[in-house]
């Protein structure tokens, strides 16, 4: 299994580039990387523009620029090695590695592992095969830029919210940072989180 962390945003409603900003000491690239530095060594960063990285993770520029987070899949898929591949954005501090473990061993029969939660779709949280490529590169074409385009076209394994709810009953995996009231809460979250691990 590879690991692709999408980081192509704009971060238009932050107003600056999200993935560089602080949380519990790491910038949230930084911290994206670390949490799935525990389940693999294969990581791949979509971005086109330079990141700080460590050792050993690979940065791949959008093939088809200006597509969004679909053109930001099909680039990492394409760059990866491996049959299927863990897509997570890097706005997410919260990964949860039991749940990500959980969509890794239903992958093998299905294209697409996807979270429904609250009847929303999380597809910068799914897996995807390699089988995936083909449809999105027609989606691209045709410049249909929404993910869910993608599903009918191939085998799909819907994690509904109980079974979700076994690992992550908050559903904390799925909280994102898009504005600065997003971010002061995740700052506000792991310090809360830190005083609670030292008795404070």
């Amino acid at each position: 299994m590879t690991f692709i962390v999408l980081a192509g945003g704009k971060s238009l409603r932050l107003g600056r580039d999200k993935a560089l900003e602080e949380i519990g000491g790491e910038t949230l690239i930084q911290r994206v990387i670390h949490r799935l530095s525990s389940l693999g060594t294969d990581i791949i960063v979509a971005a086109s523009r330079d990141l700080p990285l460590p050792p050993g993770v690979k940065r791949v520029a959008d093939i088809y620029p200006g597509k969004g987070a679909l053109g930001g899949i099909y680039s990492g898929l394409r760059a990866s090695p491996s049959p299927r591949s863990l897509v997570v954005a890097c706005d997410m501090p919260f990964l949860n590695l039991a749940l990500l473990r959980h969509l890794m061993e239903l992958a093998p029969s299905f294209d697409v592992v996807i979270p429904r939660v609250n009847g929303q779709l999380q597809p910068l949280h799914a897996v995807y095969s390699q089988n995936c490529l083909g449809p999105i590169e027609a989606m691209l074409h045709e410049d249909r830029l929404k993910i869910a385009g993608l599903f009918p076209a191939v085998r799909v394994r819907y994690v509904e919210d109980a079974e979700v709810e076994r690992f992550d009953p908050q559903k904390i995996s799925f909280f994102n940072i898009n504005s600065q009231a997003d971010l002061m809460r995740a700052r506000e979250m792991v310090e809360r989180n830190l005083l609670e691990h030292v008795g404070g």
